[in-house]
C-alpha cells in the first residue's frame, strides 16, 4: 500500500477527469472535498488488489445525478461517509476496503473522503475503466454482482436504502430518489468480497489517473503538444479540435444531456453527451462512439467536462481505446450505442 497526499490528489483529479469522457463529475470540486478530508485526517493508503484478503468487503462509492446541477448545488462533503455507514449497517458487518465506482473526474476521488474519516484503504481499481452515466453500467453487471443494497444520501442527511433485483432496477429507483434530492446525490453500493473485487474490477485505474495527470504536467514544461501527448499516452488519436460555436442542453432532470457543435479546418463536428460523451461526428460521419472514450480537451490539455462545455471554446477531442471488456458482445448490449439508443454499429478506435 501506498499514501496518497494532497499533492497526488490533484494528479489524480485531471488524469481521471480525461479518462471519465467529459463525466464523472467535476474534478476540482471532487479534489477540494478530498484535500479537506486529507487535511484533517491525514494521507490516505491506497491498496492494490493483489493485497486485498479473499475475505475482505469491499464497497463502492460515487456520484449519481446531473452534475450540471453540482456547478451551483455543492456537496456538503459528508454525504458518501452516510452512505457507506448506513451501507456498512445494513450488511451487519464491518467494510473493509473502499472502492470507486468509476474513474472519472470528481468519482475518483469520491471514496477519500470515507476512507480519511474512517481509517480505510482505498483499492486501486474501479468497476468501468471510464465514466458511464448508469448504475448498471459497470462489469460488475456482467459477472452478476448486484448493486443490492444500495444507499443513496444528500447533504440535508436524507438517505434511502433500495433492495433491487438487478442492476437495471438500482439505476431507475436510485435516479427517482435522486431527482427528488436535488438532482445530485452520493451513493455506496456493490458489496463484494475481496476475491470478487480482483476477479472483477478493472485493476490500477487510480495509478493510471495520477501518472495521465502528471503527464499532462510533464508536456507543459518540455514545451510538448499535451492533447496530442495525451492520446499517444491512451493508445488513441486526436479526432478533431475547432471552436464550439453552439451548446444545445436538454431539460433532463436526471443527466446532463445534449449536443455541442463545434467548427474547425474548413469542418463541421458535433458532439452528443449524456454526462458522459457518447458519439462524436465530423461533417455527417462518426468518428468515435460509446463505450471507447471522447474526451474533450483546452489548448491546454486540461479537461473539460461536458457541463463545462461553452460557446467560444478552443477545443481538441482525443478518441481513445475501452477497456477490452467492453468491446466483447456482453459489454457493448449493456454500454454500446444502441444502449443509448443509437442505430451505428461500433468501430473501435484503434482497429
Amino acid at each position: 500500500m501506498r499514501e496518497i497526499g494532497a499533492e497526488e490528489l490533484r494528479h489524480i483529479a485531471r488524469g481521471a477527469a480525461i479518462l471519465g469522457a467529459g463525466g464523472g463529475g467535476d474534478p476540482y470540486i471532487g479534489r477540494l472535498v478530498a484535500e479537506q478530508a486529507v487535511l484533517e485526517c491525514g494521507p490516505v493508503l491506497v491498496a492494490e488488489l493483489r493485497e486485498v484478503p479473499d475475505d475482505a468487503l469491499v464497497a463502492g462509492i460515487g456520484m449519481i445525478g446531473a452534475p450540471t446541477v453540482m456547478i451551483e448545488k455543492l456537496p456538503a462533503g459528508e454525504e458518501a461517509v452516510t452512505a457507506f455507514l448506513m451501507l456498512q449497517r445494513e450488511l451487519g458487518r464491518p467494510i473493509t476496503h473502499v472502492l470507486p465506482i468509476e474513474v472519472g473526474g470528481m468519482n475518483s476521488l469520491a471514496p477519500f473522503p470515507v476512507a480519511a474519516s474512517l481509517g480505510l484503504p482505498v483499492l486501486d481499481a474501479d468497476c468501468m475503466g471510464r465514466a458511464f452515466p448508469m448504475v448498471q453500467m459497470v462489469v460488475c453487471t456482467l459477472d452478476g454482482v448486484l448493486a443490492k443494497p444500495l444507499v443513496v444520501a444528500d447533504e440535508k442527511d436524507n438517505a434511502i436504502v433500495v433492495d433491487v433485483s438487478d442492476n437495471h432496477w438500482a439505476e431507475r429507483l436510485a435516479r427517482s430518489a435522486t431527482i427528488r434530492m436535488g438532482c445530485t446525490a452520493l451513493l455506496s453500493s456493490f458489496p463484494m468480497s475481496g476475491r470478487q473485487a480482483r476477479d472483477i474490477t478493472i485493476p490500477g485505474t487510480l495509478t493510471l489517473a495520477s501518472r495521465l495527470g502528471r503527464l499532462v504536467e510533464e508536456a507543459r514544461r518540455e514545451r510538448v503538444e499535451p492533447c496530442q501527448a495525451i492520446a499517444s499516452f491512451l493508445g488513441g488519436r486526436v479526432l478533431l479540435a475547432g471552436k464550439v460555436v453552439d451548446v444545445m442542453r436538454a431539460r433532463d432532470p436526471g443527466f446532463a444531456k445534449g449536443e455541442a457543435r463545434l467548427v474547425g479546418d474548413g469542418t463541421s463536428c458535433l458532439l452528443a453527451f449524456q454526462n458522459e460523451h457518447l458519439v462524436a461526428s465530423r461533417d455527417g460521419e462518426i468518428v468515435a462512439s460509446v463505450p471507447d472514450l471522447i474526451c474533450v480537451l483546452d489548448v491546454e490539455g486540461e479537461p473539460v467536462p461536458a457541463e463545462r462545455l461553452r460557446y467560444g471554446q478552443r477545443i481538441t477531442v482525443v478518441g481513445a481505446p475501452c477497456h477490452p471488456r467492453w468491446r466483447t458482445p456482453e459489454g457493448l448490449a449493456l454500454v454500446g450505442p444502441s444502449a443509448f439508443g443509437y442505430s451505428h454499429e461500433y468501430v473501435p478506435i484503434g482497429v
